[in-house]
Order: C-alpha cells, then structure tokens, then sequence
C-alpha cells in the first residue's frame, strides 16, 4: 500500500505545474496589452505630428482632451500588462520554480522576487489599486461640473484614493 500512496503524492505533487497553462496565458495576454499600448502610441504620435503640421484642423480643447485621453488609456494598458506580468511571473515562482536569473543578478528586480501567495497578492493589488487611480482620473477628465454636488463627489474620490495610497504604502512598509 505504500507503494500506491508514493505514486498518488507524486501525482499529486506534479498536478501543480497545470499552472503552466495560466503562466503562459497571463504571460501572452501581457505581451499583447504592451503591444496593443505601444500601437496605441505609435497612432497617437503620428496624430500629433499631422495636427503640429497642419494637416488635421481641429480645435485645440478637442485634440488636447483626445490626447490626453488616449495617453491615459495606454498607461492604463501598460499597467494591466504589468500586473499579469506579475501574476505570471509570481505564479511560476510558487508552483514551479524558482527563476534563477532574477536572483543570481545584480539586476533582478525584488518587485519580480515573489515569496509567498500574500507577496504575490501584495504586489498586484499595489498596481491594481494604480489602474483604478488612472481609470479615475480618466473618468474625471470627461466628468461635468455643472453643480456643487458633483465637486463634492470629486473631491470625495479624490480623498478615497489618497487614503488607499497612505494605508497602501504604511502596510507595504511595516512588511
């Protein structure tokens, strides 16, 4: 019976590189934002040049409104794609290896450095939290403050988000 106990542990032992599967995933879907974004960029500068030179007659407050808009939205991808670049590096890091070139070289990044699920998870909700501060500021560039109300919901937000980065930072520095 011994026998079969060793072959069930060991079964079970190796299920744990299935996580391969999200590892790859999380890892192509990063690549693909980091592209998605960079595209995004690319468009945007060549929109700029035509508009510098000429070529697009729009008036200055819809061109810098889109503009800005557009930079916002490709931060707000390159952040998603860091978070599964995280996630995908944390989750190779617990299940199935530990990456040596992050921890033989003077260059590996302790962000990268992923110890424990709670590590992994304080890290992604730190840059989580940073594209929910983005996708903020983006909704409020298009927000109307036509009353009174909608200040105070602003000002609101703005006070909610600074609290989540002071308790953000204070638990990051007393780990």
């Amino acid at each position: 019976m011994k026998w079969i106990e060793r072959i069930f542990e060991s079964a079970l032992w190796n299920s744990r590189h299935v996580v391969i599967l999200a590892v790859v995933a999380s890892m192509v879907s990063a690549i693909i934002l980091f592209l998605i974004a960079t595209w995004d960029v690319a468009l945007l500068t060549m929109h700029v040049w035509q508009y510098m030179t000429g070529h697009i007659a729009e008036p200055y407050n819809i061109f810098h409104d889109n503009l800005v808009g557009h930079i916002i939205g490709a931060v707000d991808d390159f952040l998603l794609g860091t978070v599964l670049l995280i996630f995908s590096l944390g989750l190779y890091e617990l299940f199935v290896s530990k990456i040596d070139g992050a921890e033989n070289t003077a260059h590996g990044s302790n962000i990268l450095l992923i110890k424990s699920l709670d590590d992994l998870k304080d890290r992604l909700a730190k840059v989580i939290l940073m594209i929910l501060i983005v996708s903020f500021f983006k909704h409020v560039l298009h927000a109307s403050f036509a009353e009174p109300i909608n200040i105070l919901c602003l000002a609101g937000g703005i006070l909610c988000i600074s609290l989540a980065l002071y308790f953000g930072h204070n638990a990051g520095r007393h780990n």
